[in-house]
């Protein structure tokens, strides 16, 4: 029995990742589905190596090229991943296999017949070329002061503490102000979380970065979660996921100077 580790934080994209590991792979045994950075780091510390870990590029909580910069991985790992040509490329070069969601049981099977084919040597050499491009992720930089934006034939300067939220739907970034006026970004939302200030700034969801000063209201949803009004309208209900709420009341209640 092959042991395996999910690292994914989609319900839905979870069960049918299992689902299809069922069909293709029912010797595999799914120690555990774990949804954050944070929570993966604590998993793999705790227990021994699994032999197989299947891993959501993109986590609420930061990408998760983190987690290989605070534990030593030395299984393969197969990546998912729903949109992230970049990320695509780099993988293809360092021979890290991966799959595009929605996950088909075809691409599933060529997967897993890949690594039947390596040897222990080769897949011990997945972790190492897995790190290697973990070490590849710029650090986080000095914040920008403002962000330039375009509204109609005008490039105007957006300032970094004027940001209320930053929004990301169908590959397209939105930035609003404290006004409620929105303007789109020629950047990802990754790129953004690593260049805003963490004390000021908090990655919500997969959707969301927030900043502080906009939290209006916090209420307590279903299965542990939270959602979140803020002080300008929002394109979608704002929900702070189950393994993130640790994190956010940290970050809520943590000292910070005054703006």
């Amino acid at each position: 029995m092959m042991r395996v580790l999910i690292i994914e934080d989609e319900t839905a994209a979870a069960v049918n990742l299992q689902a299809i590991l069922a069909e293709c792979a029912p010797e595999l045994t799914v120690e555990a589905v774990l949804e954050s950075v944070e929570e993966s780091t604590t998993w793999l510390k705790e227990h021994p190596m699994p032999e197989l870990i299947f891993m959501d590029i993109h986590l609420a909580d930061g990408d998760s090229f983190r987690i290989f910069q605070q534990v030593e991985i030395t299984a393969p790992v197969i990546f998912t991943t729903a949109y992230d040509r970049y990320a695509l490329d780099a993988f293809k070069v360092n021979s890290i296999d991966y799959l595009l969601k929605p996950i088909a049981r075809a691409d599933m099977e060529r997967a897993l017949k890949k690594l039947q084919l390596l040897s222990k040597i080769e897949r011990a050499d997945y972790g190492q070329r897995v790190e290697k491009l973990a070490r590849q992720v710029p650090p986080k930089g000095e914040c920008p002061q403002a962000f330039l934006v375009q509204v109609r034939d005008k490039i105007i300067p957006l300032r970094t503490d004027e940001i209320a939220y930053c929004y990301t739907r169908d590959e397209k970034v939105t930035a609003c102000d404290m006004q409620g006026r929105c303007f789109q970004l020629d950047k990802t939302l990754e790129a953004l979380h690593a260049l805003l200030p963490e004390q000021e700034f908090f990655r919500a969801n997969r959707q969301f970065i927030i900043s502080r000063r906009a939290v209006k209201e916090i209420a307590v949803w279903f299965g542990s979660r939270l959602t979140l009004t803020l002080k300008v309208e929002l394109p979608e209900r704002l929900v702070v996921p189950k393994a993130r709420v640790p994190e956010f009341k940290r970050w809520m209640t943590s000292l910070h100077p005054p703006i």
